[in-house]
């Protein structure tokens, strides 16, 4: 895989001999399967030589799963580790809720021998792996026809809500992570007042991420089923108990046509589209928006385009701006475990 030049990304290292033919261990870490790669530098690039997924609750920590990963694969004198971790990074430490596990890297780097350790937030790592990503996999929602330079916004749905950018530097994109998941959602009408108070009984502070996230289309299904009464077939909450609910209720409104499912999912992109804005206002994200994530990777054949662009361009003073920001749904779910091999070989100081 090599770098994609429209991610002009800041990797110094690119240019060392130092950082040819490097063994780097990548592991994107996440509450309910975690992804191991293999990987070997190449030609300002990463090869992936092997790959494999874990049930991440079957392992009491991240070095267990290493230890599972380096003996399967006999894998010997593996120079670096590069960690994502759905949570913030804070001095080579991170402990995330989802997992519960206290990781630093300082530890690893005495426990395996590796000469680097890298840990960083999963969607700035994501952000890394989409430097790697071929034109096929940007998938364009609304384009005005010519490129700004400038920062990007990058907004991924799944189990959590991660928000990330790129720092246009005049030159190069510089990836950072935020914690703006955790922000507090704000309604606009008088129906999402009420989904506000819904979601305030249950949680005292309702952040977006219980709004954009798997529980948070859950959190939407079933205000809409429970206080708002709207009919639930008996056979779909049969289905939605031995299955994967968000599959479930895609596979539902698409082709099954119950209501309740497609007013869900309508409401779901239209909150995304209003995040989407805020992200875009806050970074100043001329450059673009990078849309990516399990969710909308999901039920991207549903998402209307021309009504997500119109929700999302609504704006007080700043629609000018935001009417000529590009917006492209990134097809590809490998960029985390890509972006974290990335950034271990040529990121340096």
């Amino acid at each position: 895989m090599n770098l994609n030049p429209k991610f002009p990304l800041y990797l110094p290292g690119v240019e060392s001999t130092n950082n040819d033919n490097v063994s780097i261990i990548g592991a994107n870490l996440r509450e309910d399967f975690s992804t191991l790669g293999y990987f070997i530098s190449a030609n300002g690039g990463i090869e992936t030589k092997i790959q494999k997924t874990y049930t991440t609750t079957e392992f009491s920590s991240l070095s267990d799963i290493l230890k599972s990963f380096i003996q399967e694969n006999n894998l010997e004198n593996i120079k670096r580790l590069g960690i994502a971790v759905p949570g913030p990074v804070l001095e080579g430490k991170s402990n995330p809720a989802r997992l519960g596990w206290e990781l630093d890297v300082e530890e690893f780097k005495k426990d395996f021998g590796f000469e680097k350790v890298e840990m960083l937030n999963d969607l700035e790592a994501s952000a890394y792996g989409m430097s790697l990503v071929e034109d096929n996999d940007l998938e364009p929602i609304y384009t005005s026809g010519h490129l700004e330079k400038g920062n990007v916004a990058i907004l991924a749905p799944g189990n959590g809500l991660g928000e990330a950018g790129y720092f246009f530097d005049g030159k190069f994109l510089r990836p950072f992570a935020t914690e703006g998941g955790h922000s507090e959602f704000s309604p606009r009408t008088n129906v999402e007042v009420e989904f506000y108070q819904f979601l305030n009984n249950i949680y005292g502070i309702v952040s977006w991420e219980n709004v954009l996230s798997k529980t948070g289309l859950f959190n939407i299904y079933r205000f809409l089923r429970d206080v708002k009464r709207h009919p639930e077939p008996e056979w779909l909450s049969e289905r939605f108990s031995n299955g994967n609910f968000v599959e479930e209720l895609y596979k539902a409104a698409v082709e099954d046509d119950v209501l309740v499912c497609k007013i869900a999912l309508d409401t779901f992109i239209e909150f995304l589209a209003r995040e989407a804005n805020n992200l875009t206002l806050k970074l100043k994200a001329t450059g673009g928006l990078l849309i990516s994530g399990d969710i909308p990777q999901m039920i991207k054949d549903y998402i209307n385009k021309d009504k997500f662009y119109e929700k999302f361009k609504i704006s007080d003073k700043m629609e000018n701006m935001l009417r000529n920001t590009p917006i492209y749904l990134i097809k590809t779910n490998q960029t985390g475990l890509n972006g974290i091999a990335l950034y271990t070989v040529y990121y340096q100081e």
